[in-house]
């Protein structure tokens, strides 16, 4: 790597705060009484159930969602026995992988100790603590004993990743890479370069799936092991001995299916991957530098398939793609171990992934100008795919509550992985109902851009899920060259339709229609239909040809408000636009209104959107509880916008008086009762305020971009809110999953008022 590269991950590690961890408390400490709740006495009760009944301390402690990743610093990857103070920077990183792929929480915990057996019964003493236990980075044959030992002796899950998250992964990949060529696991002959830990444990979960031992053979650095070596034996490499008077690789590897290399750079030549059978399946996962490089073996052989430890070359083997997940479904189901059973089943449901392809965005952004299609570049899904812990985490708690090693089974299933959904995708817990709602309600949406990748990979979900039946706006040739591209499923006339010659006559005669003697001409309406594709979609709406529409993905958001603007015909009382974003954050989900349409809405204005924005909480499935915002509170200021929101209160106080709202206020008095309490005593409103009205759009605007800016939840939005014609506009950078969100929004606001 270079120079700049070294400055910027020291940088990395060393600000803002040193290391990459800290301890977050989950409880509030704001008075006497969150004190005398948390500490003493209030943690006496606690400390007597678990007493009484060691199981529930999952209930009163963060021990069931709690990992120990441990080391002893003899075999950092890449680096060697540089101890464990200076591994602890890595262990560092693997507890922000727990974290941010599975929401597992860690203590990384570095023990200065050499002796196997020591080290084993230091960790044994720490079973208190954690619902799980990592293993990283112990060299070989201690990581051995030290997981023998704890595997016997603890009865929590204790997994040596080194080992087991290596041999998942390489499994995986290899059923995918088998499936690929046509070949059956148990006919295959593989030659393995390396007989190190993780090389073993590759060796042994690919025996338990059904390779014949008698069909592996395995080399080291002493060469070929066979039966009556004596250099650099132990138990666990004699396992796999076998009769031959072969004694190198090179005579080894011919003929051979499959090369595993978990070895050195370079030892593979050329003219060994040239001996080996038809379609050759090359695992060459020496780092930095693999047994060869793919550059290399594509040159000799075009029929090879392989996979390296390297991320600049397709099939990356890596572990992040099992140990947060595998951990998730263990610790969920309080299993006492990690099995073979659970192990297989991980290797079944990364392999599943692959075969399914992707569609998700975050996926295609991390992984730009990469094949996502299952294929000879494509063996195992991406580490950024959301849809990881959903499959194996359910997987695997399925798998250990079918051997019968999990102490909390879960009852049901189907909400368990809906459960797992909201840890990556957090709006999934707010859009739920909303999802409920319309899933199989064959609403017809139109896409004004329909030639948008991401609304493509948005209509493939919603397919598969059945939230709409879309139609699509726009050329069918780059339509369908971006669904080729992109590796998707869907079917045209099944899935989908394409809309592209239309009745452009008929659609301007509807516009001169709606736009009469407001001084509109006849070419006017034409040029506008046919330049507009927000435009055909609304008119496509106002003529029933579809139920509602999508727009915004490309373009100004109040480009494509004017021409909905034009075909919605908002002239009846009462009819006040305004348009509404959803925070869902640690402390709650917020709505936020006005924060696209109205730039200094009147005390009317304010009022109408307060009712919308009510009502579409309820739809959420929330009790709104509206707060009217402002730089004054309760009357201490008679500045116009403070005298907007008071006047506001009134309108509302008589549109809807059972809706629970006060203001004007400040910020904070709306999210804190006992703050508001100490100004007010007779506030309407309880608890913290879920919809937040600003008194201006660049209140709303700003809030809105700050939020989303500082990062920690997921927004969705702009809701149009009062406008005649269904629809939503959504912003330029919205993801596939945005997308979703919002065309399901538009469906349930359909399927109510039918």
């Amino acid at each position: 790597m270079s120079e700049d590269f070294r400055d910027k991950a020291l940088e990395f590690h060393k600000y803002p705060t040193p290391g990459k961890l800290a301890i977050e408390a989950t409880v509030p400490l704001a008075t006497q009484q969150d004190l005398a709740l948390a500490y003493s006495p209030g943690v006496a009760y606690a400390c007597e159930e678990i007493e009484k009944d060691p199981m529930t301390a999952g209930d009163y402690t963060s021990r069931s969602n709690l990992v120990g990743v441990i080391t002893n610093g003899t075999a950092v990857l890449g680096l060697g026995a540089i101890g464990p103070l200076a591994s602890k920077p890595v262990m560092e990183g693997k507890a922000v992988l727990f974290k941010k792929f599975a929401n597992i929480d860690v203590f990384d915990i570095e023990i200065d100790e050499l002796d196997p057996m020591t080290l084993a019964k230091t960790i044994e003493r720490l079973e208190p603590t954690f619902g799980g236990i990592n293993l990283e980075d112990i060299k070989a044959p201690d990581c051995f004993i030290v997981e023998e030992y704890l595997r016997e002796k603890m009865s929590i899950p204790v997994f040596h990743d080194d080992q087991h998250g290596t041999a998942i992964v390489v499994s995986a990949a290899m059923t995918s890479a088998l499936d690929i060529v046509g070949k059956s696991v148990k006919d295959v002959k593989l030659v393995a370069s390396g007989a190190g830990a993780a090389s073993l444990a590759c060796l042994n979960l690919l025996v338990s799936m059904g390779m014949p031992r008698e069909n592996i053979i395995v080399t080291d650095i002493d060469g070929v092991v066979y039966k009556g070596r004596k250099a650099s034996m132990d138990p666990y490499k004699e396992r796999y001995a076998i009769d031959t008077d072969k004694r190198t690789l090179a005579e080894v590897i011919e003929g051979a299916d499959i090369f595993l290399g978990l070895s050195a750079a370079n030892v593979m030549k050329p003219e060994m991957l040239k001996s080996m059978a038809a379609n050759p399946i090359v695992f060459a996962l020496a780092n930095p530098n693999p047994e060869i490089s793919p550059i290399d073996a594509h040159k000799v052989r075009s029929d090879v398939i392989m996979a390296t430890g390297r991320s600049d070359f397709p099939n990356q083997v890596n572990n992040v793609l099992c140990f947060p997940f595998l951990f998730r479904g263990a610790l969920d189901v309080g299993a006492s171990e990690i099995n073979e059973e659970m192990k297989i089943a991980c290797v079944h449901a990364i392999s599943r992934l692959a075969h399914a392809g992707t569609t998700e965005d975050i996926v295609s952004t991390a992984y730009a100008g990469e094949s996502l299609r299952f294929g000879k570049d494509y063996l195992i899904p991406k580490p950024f795919d959301p849809r990881l812990i959903t499959e194996i985490a359910s997987s695997v708690a399925q798998a250990a509550m079918d051997s019968g090693v999990a102490t909390r089974p879960i009852e049901n299933m189907s909400e368990y992985r809906d459960h797992l959904t909201r840890i990556v995708f957090r709006s999934g817990f707010a859009m739920k109902p909303i999802f409920d709602l319309v899933r199989g309600s064959a609403c017809r949406v139109a896409f004004a851009e329909g030639e948008n990748p991401r609304v493509l990979q948005a209509i493939e979900v919603m397919a598969r899920d059945k939230i709409a039946f879309p139609v699509l706006l726009g050329r069918p040739d780059i339509i369908k060259s971006h669904i080729r591209d992109l590796g998707l499923r869907m079917k045209e006339g099944e899935d989908y339709e394409i809309q592209y010659d239309i009745d452009e006559e008929l659609y301007a005669e509807c516009l001169l229609g709606i736009m009469d003697r407001k001084g509109m001409t006849r070419s006017e309406a034409n040029s506008l239909v046919i330049s507009s594709t927000t435009l055909q979609a609304a008119l496509m709406v106002k003529t029933g040809f579809v139920d509602t529409m999508i727009c915004g993905s490309i373009g100004r958001y109040q480009h494509h408000l004017n021409h909905i603007l034009n075909v919605s015909e908002q002239k009846e009382p009462g009819e006040h636009l305004s348009s509404m974003n959803v925070h869902i954050m640690n402390k709650g989900i917020f709505f936020i209104c006005d924060t696209q349409v109205t730039v200094d809405p009147d005390a009317e204005n304010i009022a109408y959107m307060a009712v919308a924005a009510a009502e579409e909480a309820k739809r959420f499935g929330f009790f709104p509880k509206v707060a009217l915002l402002s730089h004054s509170s309760f009357g201490n200021r008679n500045s116009a916008s403070a005298s907007k929101m008071r006047e506001a209160l009134k309108i509302i106080q008589k549109l809807d008086p059972e809706l629970e709202v006060d203001g004007e206020m400040q910020a904070h008095l709306a999210l804190s009762e006992e703050k508001r309490s100490m100004q007010v005593t007779s506030s309407p409103l309880k608890g913290m305020a879920n919809i937040l009205v600003m008194p201006n759009l660049d209140a709303g605007n700003i809030t809105t971009d700050i939020v989303k800016s500082l990062g920690g939840g997921v927004t969705i939005g702009p809701i149009l809110l009062g406008c005649k014609l269904p629809g939503h506009i959504v912003n330029e950078s919205v993801t596939v999953r945005g997308l979703i969100n919002m065309t399901t929004m538009a469906v349930a606001q359909v399927v109510q008022t039918k």
